[in-house]
């Protein structure tokens, strides 16, 4: 499953330059996901959904390592004024939760602790 997170990683344009800290990323993400699912359910039960959740995961992990996860908030033409803030970098991050859904039991739902 390594291999296939790291090709998709490649194909959404993971630099090749960051190598190792890719590799270590794919594996720190593949673990956790894999933690995620509900008993008895391997990361293979989850077709395609789950590389792609997870190679979204690492990519995200590896803009915010090279600072790339910054939001444009206002621009001045005039004496040039850019403002700039970090992205929440959570919308990639829900959309690949989401994919994985249906075999982690996860509605985004939590009462008092309790995820529902």
């Amino acid at each position: 499953m390594t291999g296939e997170i790291l090709e998709l990683c490649r194909a959404m344009g993971a630099p090749e330059d960051r190598e190792e800290l890719l590799l270590l990323l794919v594996q720190a993400v593949e673990k956790d996901l894999t933690g995620r699912l509900k008993a008895g359910v391997k990361p293979e039960d989850c077709g395609s959904a789950f590389p792609l959740a997870a190679a979204m995961l690492v990519m995200d992990a590896l803009e915010g390592a090279a600072g790339g996860l910054e939001e444009v908030t206002s621009f001045t033409a005039g004496d040039l004024t850019i403002h700039r803030q970090p992205a929440s970098g959570r919308e990639r991050r829900d959309q690949a939760l989401r994919l994985l859904s249906p075999w982690t039991g996860d509605t985004g739902f939590s009462f008092r602790g309790v995820r529902g």
